[in-house]
């Protein structure tokens, strides 16, 4: 950057202009203090994401309908304790059921390789 200086004189055996060097000082510190508020100013802008429950890069985390429910299930549960009321079970997952064809598929592939392994004991 060019600067064009009307009617100001170099002092002798100085490249610079009197009174540059507190220019150049104060510069620096505001550059300082602009880097420490914008690094302030970033872990503000953190603090608050986080109790938004907004990622840094602001994406929400989604939660299935079933861990709500089990969550809002445990809520109560506990209510229901401090209140001295009955506390009603948090139903576990339900399993998925196998039907007998898939079941009979399942162990017969077992027992197949229960024959190889055994097959491959006496030759070895």
């Amino acid at each position: 950057m060019t600067i064009k200086l009307i009617g100001a004189r170099l002092s002798e055996g100085s490249s610079t202009i009197p009174g540059m060097n507190n220019l150049t000082l104060v510069l620096n510190e505001l550059e300082k203090e602009r880097s420490r508020l914008t690094s302030n100013l970033e872990k503000l802008h953190n603090a608050i994401s986080a109790l938004n429950g907004v990622g840094v890069n602001g994406t929400r985390r989604k939660m299935s309908a079933a861990g709500r429910a089990r969550i809002v299930a445990a809520q109560r549960a506990r209510w229901a304790r401090v209140k001295g009321q009955k506390v009603v079970s948090i139903s576990s997952r339900k399993r998925r059921k196998l039907s007998a064809a898939t079941i009979s598929r399942i162990r017969a592939a077992q027992r197949a390789r229960w024959a190889k392994w055994r097959k491959q004991q006496r030759t070895a």
